[in-house]
């Protein structure tokens, strides 16, 4: 029998997957994947996010956030619609994805920080954990993690592609998760060497589809399937069974995120 897997952070309601997504579905199962989380980006990704949810309850779980690529000047109403959102269901794993991204744009820093923070206690005030997308952010991240943590506030680092220190403050918190994708198989990226130094109980398996396939599907659309991918690569990198590393984060995703 294929152990469970669970993919803890895809965007399966994008347009990249319209035309064939019993297909990509079909090859996820076929893989063992058992549940894929669903982490919201903006206003508009909500209708679809929800009718696979609704659609497929057993196997896509939503979250609710603002990325924060898509924060604006008028932060304040959206993660009011977050809060509206997140008051009216409880079938929310999480709330995310947010955090600060300062790869594609740093003008609108100060919102992403604030929008960032609101997030952060929503998530408190409703129980529930927080996706966190860390790009040329960790020090920024780190900040707002220091003056906001506490017994209540669990979440995981999604994407993570920092050093070990890094992956070792984040260890530190106490209540987060270490996500690792496709990048772990990138031969230049030098991510595989800080994976195999980080403890398993501390990592759960994403693909991030449709971004960031692993090798050998580099430069094609990623798709939850590929997260078998990821298993495997980090069951070499740690020297035990891909089984083992499915039965330890399947058990990591399922006790963080409430499933």
């Amino acid at each position: 029998m294929i152990p469970t897997l669970i993919d803890t952070h895809a965007h399966l309601y994008a347009k990249e997957f319209l035309e064939d997504f019993d297909q990509v579905i079909a090859r996820a199962q076929e893989k063992g994947v058992g549940k894929i989380l669903l982490p919201n980006i903006d206003q508009e990704s909500i209708a679809r996010m929800h009718f696979l949810s609704q659609a497929h309850p057993k196997l896509f779980i939503p979250m609710m956030g603002i990325h924060p690529c898509y924060v604006t000047k008028e932060w304040e109403k959206q993660v009011s619609t977050v809060e509206t959102h997140l008051s009216q269901a409880n079938n929310y794993c999480a709330v995310g994805e947010i955090g600060i991204d300062l790869y594609w744009d740093k003008t609108l820093l100060d919102q992403q920080k604030k929008s960032f923070r609101a997030q952060i206690k929503l998530a408190i005030k409703y129980k529930l954990p927080i996706v966190i997308h860390a790009r040329a952010s960790f020090d920024e991240i780190f900040d707002i993690i220091d003056a906001e943590n506490c017994p209540e506030l669990t979440g995981v680092f999604h994407c993570f592609t920092g050093s070990t220190d890094q992956a070792h403050r984040i260890i530190n918190y106490g209540g987060f998760k270490i996500g690792v994708g496709g990048v772990v198989t990138y031969k230049n990226a030098g991510l595989d060497q800080v994976v195999a130094q980080i403890p398993l109980e501390h990592l759960v398996l994403e693909t991030d589809s449709p971004y960031l396939p692993p090798v050998p599907y580099r430069g094609k659309r990623n798709e939850s399937a590929y997260v078998s991918v990821v298993a495997n690569k980090i069951a070499e990198l740690h020297d035990v069974s891909p089984t083992k590393i499915a039965e330890i984060t399947t058990h990591n995703a399922t006790a963080l995120f409430g499933l």
